[in-house]
């Protein structure tokens, strides 16, 4: 069994968290965290990577160092928030999706991809914290799992535990 705790980055204005948005990741750092952890990965976004290291940090792993996977970040990120713009506030990948089919069906294949990678690099039994954002969480999920997700708040995520290749998709 494999492990993938999940999660978008707490509040942000721009590409760096607020105030606001370290201290709510320092309070899951605190509250939420079941180290240790084999990695800790990053979309390479600044909010992602500034939260992963707050979560690294608070999980006593200073020494593991953070990678960033480009391939969890959409480079069209603007089609994405209009595209969840016109589905509506809250709007879950299927409503994207009916928005602009291609874009969802695209993305998720390489979102997806970027998933599964970290989970195949993972050992038995190990577990990896995941940084990254909404909608192209959801989008990774669905098309690594076959699960739909409810939006993701910030700072919320899913536990995903692959067992023999078959996933089960938790919140935390």
């Amino acid at each position: 069994m494999r492990y993938l705790e999940l999660r978008r980055h707490t509040d942000n204005d721009g590409d760096d968290l607020t105030a606001r948005g370290v201290a709510e990741a320092e309070a899951i750092g605190r509250k939420e965290l079941r180290p240790p952890y084999a990695a800790f990965i990053s979309s390479g976004a600044a909010r992602a990577t500034q939260m992963v290291t707050l979560l690294r940090h608070a999980a006593g792993q200073d020494d593991v160092v953070i990678h960033e996977v480009p391939g969890l970040r959409s480079t069209v990120e603007d089609r994405w928030r209009a595209a969840a713009k016109a589905a509506g506030k809250g709007a879950t990948v299927e409503q994207i999706r009916r928005v602009d089919p291609d874009l969802v069906e695209h993305e998720e294949r390489l979102l997806g991809s970027a998933l599964r990678g970290i989970v195949d690099s993972l050992p038995d039994g190990g577990r990896a914290l995941v940084v990254g954002h909404s909608p192209t969480n959801e989008a990774a999920v669905a098309a690594l799992t076959g699960h739909t997700v409810k939006p993701l708040g910030k700072g919320a995520g899913v536990l995903l535990v692959e067992d023999g290749g078959r996933f089960t998709v938790n919140p935390l």
